[in-house]
């Protein structure tokens, strides 16, 4: 498999996992309907280790821009491989948004709220405030930038790093998830955000556009000075 392909089912399958457990907590007549908070982080945890023990070994499983461009700032990662990367991330993205709609193909009917339906595929803010929204995207990415790093500096068994790695998303779901949902990836977000525009969902309202910056920019700002604040830090 190429490191293309790798990232791109590396990227399908975290979003078929995390786009799931949201469409299961969210969507109408789901037996995990109301699962609440704790449920949506810890499997949006598992989603990211299973994709990098799915893929980890063959393309490294960024599977977020904000990491591919990170990772190239601090010389860790070719600039040649960017855009191919970046590619393969939103493909991925986008296709397994669209196996999310499959799963769940008689819930958006029974579904009435908009709202719910879009938040299947992509995030929105609790309060909508550009600056704080983008603030706290920008962070949340830079502590997982720093995270992956540091994760990355430590002697951990190659077999253990994506488990740890799932930690890692937990714990920034938990803590600094709250004000938007965590994004964190622009691919996580802008991909699906696509594949609701153009899938046949009854009563799916807009796409919410305005919004849809915010969690494209904040993450690569936010990748971008977590990696080199590790280096700064660590000289690595």
């Amino acid at each position: 498999m190429s490191t293309f392909m790798a990232e791109l089912v590396g990227t399908a399958i975290l979003i078929i996992f995390g786009g799931g457990v949201v469409a299961g907590v969210s969507l109408k007549h789901s037996k995990a309907a109301n699962g609440g908070w704790i449920v949506v982080t810890a499997a949006w945890a598992l989603a990211v280790a299973m994709a990098v023990y799915a893929v980890g070994d063959i393309s490294g499983a960024h599977l977020n821009p904000a990491v591919t461009i990170g990772l190239a700032v601090i010389g860790s990662f070719p600039w040649s491989d960017v855009l191919p990367y970046i590619a393969a991330q939103f493909i991925g993205a986008f296709l397994g948004a669209c196996i999310v709609y499959l799963a769940y193909l008689p819930h958006w009917e029974a579904t009435e709220s908009p709202e719910a339906k879009l938040g299947v595929f992509s995030t929105a803010p609790a309060i909508r405030n550009t600056f704080a929204n983008l603030l706290t995207e920008f962070i949340g990415t830079a502590v997982l930038l720093f995270g992956i790093l540091f994760i990355g500096r430590n002697e951990i068994s190659p077999g253990l790093a994506p488990f740890i790695t799932g930690l890692l998303i937990f714990a920034i779901g938990l803590s600094l998830g709250g004000p938007t949902g965590y994004a964190i990836n622009p691919a996580r977000d802008l991909g699906p955000r696509i594949a609701h525009f153009v899938l046949p969902i009854k009563g799916k309202g807009g796409s919410d556009w305005g919004y849809a910056w915010i969690p494209v920019v904040g993450p690569i700002l936010g990748g971008i000075c977590g990696a080199l604040l590790f280096k700064l830090i660590f000289g690595m």
